[in-house]
């Protein structure tokens, strides 16, 4: 049989109570709801937000400081990626041209 702590239990069912109510909770209203422009507005700008969270500090730090040299491979791959992305619009190709810049600097030149 299980051992199961209480605390973990009170956890879990909390947190899927949380989950249903906040995923439920619109269907409770009978008439459409919408967000207000602002709302929506702000919305527009969560992606790009989200993106920069994650690929800033993986690509200016290293090992929780700001990079102290140039000498670092994902800085050109970044460059490389962002130059590709703008000249032809293309997310696979970004990878492709981040990846091609990347691996023989730091593989090769070991940065």
């Amino acid at each position: 049989m299980l051992d199961v702590d209480p605390w973990n239990l009170l956890t879990f069912v909390l947190l899927g109570g949380v989950t249903v109510i906040t995923r439920g909770f619109f269907f409770l209203s009978n008439k459409p709801w919408t967000l207000p422009h602002w709302a929506q507005r702000g919305l527009q700008y969560a992606p790009i937000a989200a993106l920069a969270a994650v690929i800033g500090p993986e690509v200016l730090t290293t090992h929780g400081e700001l990079l102290r040299t140039w000498q670092d491979a994902r800085l050109f791959a970044t460059a490389a990626g962002v130059a590709w992305f703008w000249w032809r619009r293309s997310v696979l190709g970004t990878i492709v041209a981040g990846m091609a810049v990347y691996l023989p600097l730091h593989i090769g030149l070991g940065w």
